[in-house]
């Protein structure tokens, strides 16, 4: 039957019935051609084009699948370096994005049969970092654009630069620090000493009554009356001097010490706030159910880190050692008086002595530990920026 002409009712059909994506059991690769039906595929392979496309196949079969396998990897690269960058993304995601071509090349004719085992070859190769999680594979990709690795270095030196700023500050402000110390004025001590009194001293009481005469025309005010009025006045007079002091005290301008440190703490907390926390020796719990029964509720410390957002936690209580996301772990707060470590926010990475808990606010006061900033006092700490340190 020939084939129908250019505008006929028949041709338009034809063409809306090929347009959208078809059957990939009646596709060929080798031929690049889709077939509508099976019985379209049978007379397909039994065509002699067909032959000769399968001909050249057996000559060179490793060649064909080695381009046919570069093709695939090149293009999923493509999408997921275009439209997700370096960020953390499900595979089969990229994998829809994909298929979604109608020309794309299909993986039957690679030599990866599974998205599984293409991901894999991904992570040995260095093209990807991935990890597995109950959701799935999960892939994150690695740029090696010169441009990139350029910029990378330029802002790595930036930092740097940075640091050494921040560094040369810190040391500016305890000298400062210091000399406003030295400089402070000592009150002045007061000595007691031992009441002694001779015994040939004779005591006199000089008492001075006013003679004034006191009219009986004014009211007699009752004594307890007369008290009462007085515990008001007094009670009036704390409370306006008690919120004098106040409005002085919060109308302080503050000092140049005070808006240094503002800064660098801004400047801090600008750049750790990150959306990873995980780090090894920390205490977490687990808060899913998806684990079972078991392991719900249950604490433990991170062993090894698989990637910034899955962890190795060995369980406290059962010995038993599981690999989770973050996002089914949950930071714990030690009694007062222990260490914590800072796993996000201004002080990340730094160690603490967790000095006051505010239920209310849901935040904790600490004092750096170690370090540069060692005693420091930072308040108004989230929950979920510090954590547990682990002691053996």
């Amino acid at each position: 039957m020939p084939r129908a002409e250019v505008g006929t009712p028949k041709y338009i059909a034809n063409k809306m019935k090929a347009k959208g994506l078809q059957k990939l059991r009646w596709y060929c690769q080798m031929c690049q051609k889709q077939c509508r039906d099976e019985n379209g595929f049978k007379c397909h392979t039994m065509s002699e084009s067909h032959q000769r496309q399968l001909l050249l196949f057996a000559d060179n079969a490793k060649k064909y699948m080695d381009e046919f396998s570069y093709d695939f990897a090149k293009g999923y690269l493509d999408i997921l370096r275009r439209q997700f960058g370096t960020k953390r993304v499900n595979a089969n995601r990229v994998y829809q994005e994909y298929i979604s071509d109608r020309n794309h090349l299909h993986m039957n004719s690679t030599r990866w049969v599974t998205l599984t085992g293409f991901v894999k070859w991904l992570g040995r190769t260095g093209k990807c970092i991935v990890d597995e999680t109950e959701k799935g594979w999960f892939i994150t990709y690695i740029d090696r654009d010169p441009e990139t690795i350029a910029a990378e270095e330029r802002r790595n030196k930036k930092l740097k630069l940075d640091k050494d700023d921040e560094e040369r500050l810190q040391e500016f402000i305890e000298k400062q620090v210091k000399r406003g110390q030295e400089q402070e004025v000592s009150p002045t001590e007061i000595v007691y000493t031992e009441l002694i009194r001779n015994e040939d001293e004779k005591l006199i009481l000089d008492i001075k009554l006013d003679k004034t005469k006191v009219s009986c025309s004014q009211p007699v005010v009752p004594l307890n009356k007369l008290l009462k009025a007085r515990e008001e006045e007094g009670s009036n007079s704390e409370i306006k001097q008690r919120k004098k002091f106040k409005d002085k005290h919060d109308s302080k301008p503050k000092s140049a010490l005070d808006e240094i440190i503002a800064k660098e703490e801004a400047f801090r907390e600008k750049n750790n706030r990150k959306d990873y926390w995980l780090t090894e020796g920390i205490i977490v719990k687990i808060v899913t159910k998806s684990l079972g029964e078991e392991f719900y509720k249950q604490k433990g410390v991170i062993t090894e880190l698989k990637s910034r957002y899955v962890a190795i936690v060995k369980l406290l209580d059962l010995g038993k050692k599981v690999k989770i996301d973050q996002e089914h772990l949950e930071t714990v707060l030690p009694a007062i008086g222990k260490l914590v470590h800072v796993v996000n926010g201004a002080y990340r990475d730094e160690n603490a002595i967790l000095k006051d808990i505010h239920e209310d606010r849901f935040c904790v006061d600490i004092e750096i530990a170690s370090g540069v900033l060692k005693g420091r006092k930072v308040t108004n700490v989230q929950y979920e920026d510090v954590c547990k340190l682990y002691v053996d």
